[in-house]
């Protein structure tokens, strides 16, 4: 996959954040290419060191977007640099304690539940509304992280938004959700040791650390499903309408 073949451009090494990369560099369906240096999406940043926080300066990365939920942002708040723009998108992560769910699973039992997790879209525009308005109203020289915990689920799903939003191919936008079974395969199988000395089945250790093709089918199925298509709902529940995916595509491709 490109998004690993490139992974010297597009991942950013960070000793204190995984599968933190950059969203530059795909073609869209009419030939255009995402801008590098400008988008940005990652895993947990609470634990960036003072050397970390001068790689996201150097980067221009002043804008941070916040996926998770308000306990898990109070446990561990994202460590950043002075007067960067800090905004939490706690929609739909409120409550959930996955831990608590899956220590009953076992086998395939986390596929289901992940399915589940992903077709369920009540809360995707209350979270994603505002990571956009964010990107529309990027100033031009900055650029911008959004991330979750593991930056693969709720970060996944923005970024497959995002770049659907920009134009990019499906089996693009895919092959870079699928990439973070790449860039946190240190970090996943670590936790997974951690998960089984919890006596949480290895099986479903491993499929609730991993991200698999069917998870994000099943978030754009749904929106197909419940609105139409993926243009409707972007247009209709994010707010994207005509002149706000051009400004969009101007300010983000090249």
């Amino acid at each position: 996959m490109a998004q690993v073949a490139d992974s010297a451009q597009r991942h950013v090494v960070l000793k204190g954040a995984a599968n933190f990369r950059d969203l530059g560099g795909y073609e869209t369906k009419d030939g255009h290419h995402v801008k590098w240096g400008e988008i940005y999406r990652s895993a947990d940043i609470s634990k960036l060191t003072d050397s970390d926080l001068a790689v996201l300066k150097s980067r221009n990365i002043d804008y941070d977007v916040d996926l998770r939920g308000h306990q898990e942002a109070a446990q561990a708040p994202d460590r950043l640099n002075p007067g960067m723009d800090y905004i939490l998108l706690p929609a739909g992560s409120d409550g959930m304690n996955w831990m608590k769910t899956i220590s009953h699973l076992k086998g395939h039992g986390g596929d289901s539940l992940m399915i589940a997790y992903y077709s369920n879209t009540d809360s995707l525009a209350l979270r994603y509304k505002p990571f956009f308005d964010k990107l529309l109203g990027l100033p031009a020289g900055n650029a911008l992280v959004f991330h979750c915990s593991a930056g693969k689920d709720r970060t996944g799903i923005g970024a497959a938004l995002l770049l659907y939003a920009l134009g990019v191919p499906y089996q693009t936008i895919m092959n870079d959700y699928l990439a973070s079974n790449y860039y946190r395969k240190d970090v996943n199988s670590k936790m997974t040791g951690q998960m089984a000395a919890m006596h949480i089945d290895p099986e479903v250790a491993k499929g609730m650390m991993g991200v698999r093709k069917e998870d994000l089918d099943a978030t754009f199925n749904a929106i197909n499903k419940r609105y139409g298509s993926v243009d409707i709902y972007l247009r209709t529940q994010i707010g994207l309408d005509d002149a706000k995916i051009a400004a969009l595509k101007k300010k983000f491709l090249e």
